[in-house]
């Protein structure tokens, strides 16, 4: 056997959230080049039409979807749609999110109410309905894989993130509780994490100007040299 043939997903259905750009869209590609039939979801419509488009012409089966994750009425008739256009649900990436970069004591409780409902509700009622649409007796019901999207500042400390890596600490410990419970009910539904350093997309870019003018760094190329060196692989 191939050893690629291990990992494809023919028959099998996926919804990723952000999914218009960055690490979304690319996790709608690979998931669309194994075989699964793919739900793509954002705010971004035409970008994420766009990512959509682009899937179906290298030959993967996709179709885009508005979803603001914070809305809960909004995930019941996104996962309805899911099921409804592919005949499955098999696979969620709780991918959306949203940063602050800025001191803690310059970040209003708005804008950390508004990146916990994107970063951590939003997680938690993908969470939900995944589980009630793929445990047994849900409307797939052949139970699936969970993998939210959390990040390294949800493990360590870093300057200027204080709000954003609150949010995916947060990530990290629901996915162990969704898992854990999952298990011990016998659903055959998997949730784990993953956690990324720093990618370059574009809430990334705004995260490298955003750093450069809080420590007055001569160059944005310093600021993206300071991070890759942190990174074990360069």
């Amino acid at each position: 056997m191939d050893g690629k043939d291990e990992f494809r997903l023919d028959g099998k259905v996926a919804l990723v959230t952000g999914g218009a750009r960055g690490i979304g869209a690319e996790s709608a590609r690979v998931l669309a080049a194994a075989g699964a039939s793919v739900l793509v979801t954002d705010v971004l419509s035409a970008v994420g039409k766009e990512t959509t488009e682009a899937i179906s012409a290298a030959g993967g089966t996709a179709a885009y979807r508005d979803l603001d994750v914070t809305r809960e009425e909004e995930w019941v008739a996104t996962v309805e749609e899911t099921v409804a256009t592919f005949g499955g649900f098999d696979v969620l990436v709780n991918n959306a999110g949203i940063e602050v970069v800025k001191e803690i004591a310059d970040t209003s409780h708005d804008e950390f109410r508004r990146i916990t409902a994107v970063n951590v509700d939003g997680v938690f009622l993908g969470c939900k309905h995944a589980v009630i649409a793929m445990r047994p007796g849900g409307r797939a019901g052949r139970g699936g894989s969970i993998i939210n999207i959390s990040s390294v500042a949800g493990m360590i400390g870093v300057p200027w993130l204080s709000a954003y890596g609150a949010t995916k600490g947060a990530v990290r410990k629901l996915t162990k509780d969704v898992a854990v419970e999952c298990g011990r009910l016998g659903y055959g539904i998997r949730c784990n994490s993953i956690h990324p350093g720093v990618v370059e997309t574009v809430l990334a870019e705004s995260f490298f100007r955003k750093n450069q003018a809080l420590t007055g760094a001569a160059s944005l190329d310093d600021v993206k040299s300071a991070f890759t060196a942190v990174h074990p692989i360069g």
